[in-house]
């Protein structure tokens, strides 16, 4: 994905490749996998993990990416005296993603061990208590109402006074 249009005589783009070498994927898929054992052990440093990697993507975008938003000249290795760097949609979705990665994993920090394990009993994580026959099976018995109770015992005591 393209970062910088870089608008000049010979107009070329540059792509994420070329800025920071694909390190906001490793730490895409670091938090991902730190925010999985997070939620299914209820682990803190595993959720502080999460922050961390938030925190370093938008030190990326800060320090690598936005002091050349905008630069004319010789940007990076790219020596041309009339350029400009333009931001693309990279730029937008660099930001976007930085940011929400270090606001929801900074929330996620914050969290108890027994509220991040809740996270995995929740029925939108998935099937809570397996199928509706398992459930069903788990339920207590339904008190019969009390219409029916009554009919009950008047058919046991007409049942008891037909017996004598």
């Amino acid at each position: 994905m393209s970062t910088f249009k870089l608008a000049g005589a010979s107009p070329t783009l540059e792509t994420v490749q070329h800025r920071h070498h694909y390190a906001l994927i490793l730490l895409a898929v670091f938090a991902l996998l730190a925010m999985a054992v997070a939620i299914a052990s209820g682990s803190k440093p595993a959720a502080t993990a999460v922050a961390i990697c938030g925190a370093g993507a938008l030190l990326i975008f800060l320090l690598i990416d936005l002091p050349d938003a905008g630069a004319v000249g010789a940007i990076n290795d790219v020596k041309l005296t009339e350029a400009q760097a333009n931001p693309a949609a990279g730029f937008w979705l660099e930001l976007v993603g930085a940011l929400t990665l270090a606001i929801c994993g900074a929330a996620l920090a914050t969290l108890t061990s027994d509220q991040l394990r809740a996270f995995a009993r929740t029925p939108a994580a998935g099937r809570r208590f397996g199928s509706t026959r398992q459930r069903r099976a788990r339920r207590p018995a339904r008190k019969p109402p009390a219409s029916t109770a009554k009919s009950r015992a008047r058919l046991l005591r007409e049942a008891k006074s037909k017996s004598r």
